[in-house]
């Protein structure tokens, strides 16, 4: 039957439920009522989620509310009410999915039968609302990668996350892995209320239904977990507990994409463990171009070899004095995306709302669709066909 969660300062209130549900009850007595469903889920500790939750606010019923609807849409938990003012925030407590108001001085009856009417609307145990009959399937984990800082390796994040979300809205979500540095909360212009470690410790990393409330969701319907804005709470947050992370969100997300430290840290090495698509970012220039270079060596040495990859050439123009053909057989493999320079970058980084979002004709947007294409389409190779751009004289495929 599961566990009943009671969330009561009154003695009675407990008893009650105890003698209603049985054994498995589990009572918190908060000094403050929790103001949102986050607070309520870092005072269940270890505890599992629980099947039903009895809520005695006393006078804090708007807080109980928010809680409820959280509870009620965002986890399929129902909730009981315990009130005296059942006549006058009746439909309020309706419209927040409440369950049933019962009084606190209400016989055992009572709070007995609305726990059994609580109880028969509750999720089965360990599923979460809508997956009834779903057979699990791991989603892909498309990590983007660059041997050095500057090259543009977050701009690609950030798009691509966004394509792919345009493209499956509420099946993608983005981690910042640039556990020191990250920006990808600057790109998206995002002011999130929970950050990398939040997600790393605590009830979020334990409970996937939990995990998904400490997310901060992107107005295109993009789901991102933020870097950290302190560089010591990053430091606690270890390799282990970002694989376990990781694990938890292919289990409910079909892309993850993930944004990393420029490099090969511990870090970013766990996640190219679980990673499925590698795009690799790199800039026209001499030390991105050799930084590659070594990186793909590494890669090789350390038998971290991919089927499915692809090279992103970025800040293409001929006054740069490479070519496409040196830089090819500098890294002894193909690029598959060249993205020009453009002064369209630079000011929608400025604003905080990447290319594909604004469905903008530059350049180097259709060359990102293009990438979005590739890995919404699970190509296990690389990327099919290179595609050019006309550069000041030399036209292309398109």
């Amino acid at each position: 039957m599961g566990t009943a969660l009671v969330v009561s300062r009154n003695a009675r209130v407990v008893s009650l439920v105890q003698q209603s549900w049985g054994p498995d009850v589990l009572p918190i007595a908060p000094e403050v009522f929790p103001p949102n469903v986050q607070t309520l889920l870092a005072e269940l500790g270890d505890a599992p989620m629980p099947a039903v939750v009895v809520l005695d606010p006393v006078e804090r019923i708007q807080d109980a509310l928010f809680v409820a609807t959280d509870l009620d849409q965002s986890f399929g938990i129902p909730v009981l009410l315990v009130s005296d003012r059942a006549g006058e925030i009746g439909l309020a407590a309706m419209r927040a999915g409440v369950r049933d108001i019962v009084h606190p001085m209400a016989p055992l009856e009572e709070m007995k039968q609305a726990l059994e009417r609580a109880a028969s609307h509750a999720s089965p145990e360990g599923q979460q609302p809508g997956t009834q009959g779903a057979a699990p399937q791991r989603g892909k984990v498309v990590t983007v990668a660059s041997p050095k800082g500057g090259v543009g390796k977050t701009t690609v994040s950030t798009n691509l996350a966004v394509g792919l979300a345009l493209k499956e809205p509420n099946s993608v979500v983005l981690v910042d892995l640039d556990i020191h540095f990250g920006d990808v909360g600057s790109a998206l212009n995002i002011a999130p209320e929970f950050t990398l470690p939040d997600l790393a410790h605590g009830p979020a990393s334990r409970d996937s239904v939990a995990l998904k409330s400490y997310l901060t969701q992107h107005q295109t319907g993009l789901f991102v977990v933020p870097g950290s804005d302190s560089p010591a709470a990053a430091d606690a947050v270890t390799p282990k507990e970002i694989a376990n992370l990781l694990n938890m969100l292919a289990g409910m997300f079909k892309f993850v994409v993930v944004d990393t430290a420029p490099g090969l840290s511990e870090h970013t090495l766990t996640v190219l463990d679980q990673t499925d698509i590698l795009v690799l970012v790199t800039s026209l220039d001499v030390p991105g171009v050799r930084g590659l270079r070594k990186e793909l060596d590494t890669l090789r040495d350390i038998s971290i070899v991919l089927d499915s990859r692809a090279v992103v050439l970025n800040f293409m123009h001929p006054s740069r004095g490479l070519s496409i053909g040196d830089v090819e057989a500098s890294i002894g493999r193909k690029v598959d995306y060249m993205l020009p320079q453009s002064n369209a970058v630079p000011i929608t980084t400025n604003q905080g709302m990447p290319l594909l979002q604004q469905n903008s004709k530059d350049p180097v947007a259709k060359q990102l669709r293009s990438l979005v294409d590739m890995v919404a389409a699970g190509d296990k190779a690389e990327a099919k066909g290179r595609r050019f751009l006309d550069f000041g004289g030399k036209k292309g495929d398109k």
